[in-house]
């Protein structure tokens, strides 16, 4: 029963309005934040869920809340702002939720005069998405930005929060929609991914490149007005693109896994006239195959042997990396598509007995590791194994057809939001750490995974709630776990303030906390940004 309560609460907490802190508040630190720590963890996530009497259907539809943790002399100070995004001023201005999101899709005032309720009809045959931008904070150039999976991005100031202005991906690279979850090389050239659905040709996906010395700060225009296309590829299905939240990225080759997690293009244009929102037009084909393609990062051009597996549906990639002639990806997985569906308001409202009742069908996200050989060619062996990794239980197999059929390597089951130490982004690694969700889509633990011994150790507190952990290295150093863990902590309990969590990254042992004396609201991804002056 004390367990049910809590999680009532803590559903609460979750779904609950954040509030800004506009100026920076120092934290009491517990313990013994390094000194060597100087940067700001920047983070971003949904927090306003109701405007006036309005209130949105999913939980990723709230409006953007940009949090940042400053670390300095072993001190820590926080701070919080609401994106002013025109999505946001458009709400706030009205009193009302006024634009479409992924889960509420909104529709003209009936007081309004039946011009004004045309013309917002005629606008959305074609859909302009909001640009409550939500997900995570993105860097290009020396430009960072609260970005989504629309055409649209916000650059911010990263130390006091401040929503620079709007950037339409549209008016520098063909794309409709990209992702929030771009690579950086070592040389600080940022690579992403979008999909160009209409209006600029065949329909295809696109991956672009924004190189290092772009930087919009001083001629007061974005960084994006140096983007390059690297390549492209048509959908494997014309009206039926793949969705993708991320990507992999090697030292050579860019890494896209298309799924059978699709958009319905035709739902998509419609869906206002229909009635229903963007979110139902995304359909999950459990019985079509997945396709794995590699691209040379600096040729453009698609390694040509064709790779595939079983159906399956992902959000985040993990990693990936080159070794003796084979590309090796970690990616999290799901059997089927629930996960989206779990984060409607009226799911997150049930009780914890209803909701584990409701989602007992879902699958858990599980840690894959597919291995893709590169020396393929049609005097390869059929139906025998061409992985010759010893280290891995990963398989593929040519088909009579020439295809590679891959089948995974299971590494862990019950993590999401992964995070690696990013010197080894694009390397052979060894370790990543995420978030544990169990029945619920809420963290409750943090998890260190070592794909070598195949063991993990976790960090856990009755009642808290831990956000992504963020891996931030210690100077000069050379193992690849020496370093800190960062994560922004909630809790349930009244009496346990908010916290900024300081774990040590080889053990998991807490070495600080700074109790926050503010409302902080629990978020989705971040960057951590080092000062080095």
């Amino acid at each position: 029963m004390n367990e049910s309560s809590s999680v009532v609460n803590m559903q609460s907490l979750f779904l609950q309005n954040g509030k800004e802190t506009t100026e920076p508040v120092k934290a009491h630190v517990k313990g013994c934040v390094p000194a060597w720590l100087r940067g700001t963890l920047v983070r971003n996530g949904p927090a306003l869920f109701s405007v006036g009497d309005t209130e949105y259907n999913h939980w990723f539809d709230g409006m953007s809340l940009i949090h940042s943790f400053a670390f300095k002399d072993g001190e820590v100070f926080y701070r919080s702002k609401f994106l002013k995004s025109h999505t946001y001023e458009k709400n706030a201005k009205a009193d009302r939720i006024v634009v479409s999101e992924f889960g509420t899709m909104v529709y003209p005032d009936p007081c309004k005069n039946i011009f004004s309720r045309a013309f917002t009809h005629l606008s959305n045959v074609i859909p302009d998405f909001t640009d409550n931008n939500m997900i995570n904070i993105i860097r290009y150039g020396q430009d960072y930005y609260a970005s989504s999976e629309i055409n649209y991005i916000n650059q911010i100031d990263p130390v006091t929060l401040d929503t620079v202005g709007r950037v339409n991906y549209r008016k520098h690279i063909a794309i409709n929609l990209a992702t929030a979850h771009p690579h950086y090389d070592d040389e600080g050239n940022t690579y992403n991914m979008g999909t160009s659905i209409v209006g600029f040709g065949p329909p295809k996906y696109v991956i672009f490149k924004v190189p290092a010395h772009a930087s919009g700060s001083e001629q007061k225009t974005p960084a994006l007005r140096h983007t390059q296309q690297v390549c492209s590829l048509p959908f494997r299905s014309t009206l039926f693109p793949s969705y993708f939240h991320s990507f992999g990225m090697t030292e050579n080759f860019i890494v896209f896994v298309e799924q059978p997690f699709k958009v319905n293009v035709v739902k998509l244009a419609t869906a206002y006239f229909r009635g229903i929102n963007w979110g139902s037009c995304l359909k999950f084909d459990k019985d079509e195959p997945t396709f794995f393609h590699l691209f040379n990062r600096r040729t453009g051009k698609k390694v040509s042997t064709r790779y595939s597996g079983d159906a399956l549906v992902v959000f985040h990639h993990i990693n990936a990396y080159e070794t003796e002639d084979h590309v090796v990806f970690d990616l999290i997985t799901y059997k089927d598509s629930n996960l989206y569906d779990m984060f409607y308001m009226k799911n997150l409202r049930m009780n914890t007995s209803s909701f584990i009742e409701a989602n007992s069908n879902s699958s858990p996200p599980v840690s894959q590791r597919f291995v893709l050989p590169l020396n393929v060619n049609k005097d390869s062996p059929k139906e025998a194994n061409l992985v010759t990794l010893a280290d891995t239980t990963a398989t593929a197999v040519m088909k009579d057809d020439g295809e590679v059929y891959c089948q995974p390597q299971t590494l862990f089951q019950g993590l999401e939001l992964p995070n690696i130490n990013y010197k080894f982004n694009g390397k052979k690694y060894r370790y990543f750490y995420g978030s544990k969700v169990d029945w619920s889509p809420q963290p409750n633990k943090i998890i260190k995974f070592d794909t070598v011994a195949m063991t993990h150790v976790e960090w856990q507190q009755d009642n808290c709630y831990p956000s992504e952990p963020v891996f931030v290295a210690s100077p000069g150093a050379v193992d690849e776990d020496d370093g800190v863990i960062l994560s922004s902590v909630i809790s349930s309990d009244p009496n346990t303030s908010p916290f900024m969590l300081v774990l040590n990254a080889k053990t998991l042992e807490e070495l600080a906390r700074a109790a926050i004396p503010v409302s902080v609201h629990l978020d989705l991804h971040g960057l951590f940004i080092p000062n080095t002056n």
